[in-house]
C-alpha cells in the first residue's frame, strides 16, 4: 500500500530481458535501507525487490506487468518515481495508491499556467471497466506514474492535473513531454462504490 507522495525520482542502473520478464537495477539514495522482498513503487506499480548489492537494487516485472504499464519502454538512465510501502504509523498525505496499475494513458498537452503546469492525458476507456469504477471525476485522485494528483477536466477519456513546481521537479513529471506513455491508476474508493452499487 503507497500513498503516491513520492521520495525519489531515480535512475535505471540495467536492464536485463529473461523470457518475458524484464529485470531492473536501480539505484537511489535509500538503497541501503530496502531489504529482499520488500515492496517499493516504480512509477506506481508495486515491485519485490529480488536482490541488492551495496549500491543498487533489483525487482522483475513480469508480462502482464509489461503490458499493462510503461515500464517495458525503460532505458538505461530512465528516471523512475520512487516510493516505499506506507507504515502503519505514518500519515496518508496523498490517497490511498495500491499499485496495481489499471492502463496507460498518452500526455496530449502540457500547459504553463503562472508557474505551475497543467498535463493533460488521454487513455482508451473501456465500457465495462468504466462502469467498474476505471474513470476519472472532476476533484477525484488519480496516481500518474505513482503520483497521487487531483483530477480536473475530465472528459470520458482524458483528463488534466495541475503539477505545482515542487513536484515538477523532484518527480520525473519533468521528463514527460506531449506523446510519453505514463502509468495511471484510478482511485480503488470509486471501484468499491461502482461494485456496492451493483450488489
Amino acid at each position: 500500500m503507497f500513498s503516491g507522495i513520492i521520495e525519489e525520482a531515480a535512475p535505471v542502473v540495467a536492464l536485463k530481458k529473461e523470457a518475458g520478464n524484464l529485470h531492473i537495477t536501480m539505484t537511489c539514495s535509500f538503497v541501503d535501507e530496502l531489504s529482499v522482498d520488500q515492496s517499493v513503487s516504480h512509477n506506481g506499480v508495486c515491485l519485490t525487490v529480488v536482490s541488492k548489492t551495496s549500491d543498487t537494487y533489483t525487482v522483475t516485472a513480469i508480462r502482464e506487468t509489461l503490458e499493462k504499464s510503461n515500464l517495458g519502454l525503460l532505458e538505461t538512465g530512465s528516471k523512475v518515481n520512487l516510493e516505499r510501502s506506507l507504515l502503519l504509523t505514518e500519515r496518508l498525505d496523498g490517497h490511498i495508491v495500491q499499485g496495481h496499475v489499471d492502463t496507460t494513458a498518452v500526455c496530449t498537452d502540457i500547459a504553463e499556467a503562472d508557474g505551475s503546469w497543467y498535463f493533460t492525458f488521454q487513455y482508451e476507456v473501456d465500457k465495462e471497466l468504466a462502469k467498474r469504477g476505471y474513470v476519472t471525476v472532476d476533484k477525484g485522485s488519480v496516481a500518474v506514474n505513482g503520483v497521487s494528483l487531483t483530477v480536473c477536466n475530465p472528459t470520458e477519456n482524458t483528463f488534466q492535473v495541475a503539477i505545482i513546481p515542487y513536484t515538477y521537479e523532484h518527480t520525473n513529471f519533468h521528463q514527460i513531454q506531449v506523446g510519453t506513455v505514463v502509468n495511471i491508476e484510478f482511485d480503488i474508493i470509486g471501484k468499491y462504490i461502482s461494485r456496492l452499487i451493483k450488489i
